[in-house]
């Protein structure tokens, strides 16, 4: 069962668009829980420079099968031209975490 799961990291430009995107993620029970985390420098190729934005981190967990449809959602409300969205496995997680996650996902 744990394979099933993943965590997705989005960068936003703001709190407020993590906030949006989290929330209709929430909404269309597409994600368990959305961390928002301020304060991210991030430092990046663009355009063929080095670029950087300060940006908040979004961290979702969901199920793997749910990957496609939450990047849809997410690219549907995102500012950015080429939004970060990044899946990785949940290698290891406790077996109430995991099903709470299962629970609360259609």
């Amino acid at each position: 069962m744990k394979k099933d799961f993943v965590i997705i990291f989005v960068t936003c430009a703001s709190k407020k668009e993590a906030e949006k995107i989290v929330a209709a993620l929430l909404n269309k029970r597409m994600v368990a829980c959305g961390n928002i985390v301020g304060g991210v420098e991030s430092k990046f190729w663009w355009k063929g420079k080095i670029d950087s934005a300060k940006e908040t981190l979004l961290i979702l967990k969901t199920k793997a099968a749910k990957f496609r449809a939450v990047g849809k959602e997410v690219e549907r409300l995102h500012s950015y031209d080429v939004p970060e969205l990044i899946a990785m496995p949940i290698v290891r997680g406790s077996k109430k975490y995991l099903n709470w996650i299962n629970d609360n996902i259609c």
